[in-house]
């Protein structure tokens, strides 16, 4: 049977704004660290009141690349997230989920982008 761990965004960070991708980082070295120990992780967004898809990209987004979208919908949940910051979070769920899928479609979308400096 698996334990429970809930992770509180809040006692991470240490603030109500959860903006900077190198506070994402840390919550994704404890999601990714948990997950690996076969636990059940709940996000806790208690007292967060800004919230950015950089942060979001870091803590949860880069977990596609790691773990199934199956092992992370069965062993990863939040709780107390505004409804905006859920709709963020869809997207960026979704935009991992595509990116993860086929990486290098992405890059070579960004080179289209940008421009490709290996053409000069």
């Amino acid at each position: 049977m698996s334990t429970q761990v809930s992770i509180q965004l809040y006692e991470i960070v240490g603030s109500p704004l959860c903006i900077a991708s190198d506070d994402g980082q840390k919550v994704h070295d404890q999601i990714a660290a948990a997950l690996r120990k076969e636990l059940t992780v709940t996000l806790s967004f208690l007292n967060v009141e800004g919230l950015t898809s950089a942060f979001l990209n870091a803590a949860v987004g880069q977990l596609y690349g790691e773990f199934s979208a199956e092992q992370i919908r069965a062993n990863l949940s939040v709780s107390d997230m505004q409804p905006d910051d859920l709709v963020l979070l869809k997207k960026v769920v979704e935009t991992a989920k595509d990116y993860f899928k086929d990486p290098s479609r992405f890059k070579k979308a960004q080179q289209e982008v940008l421009g490709d400096n290996d053409a000069e």
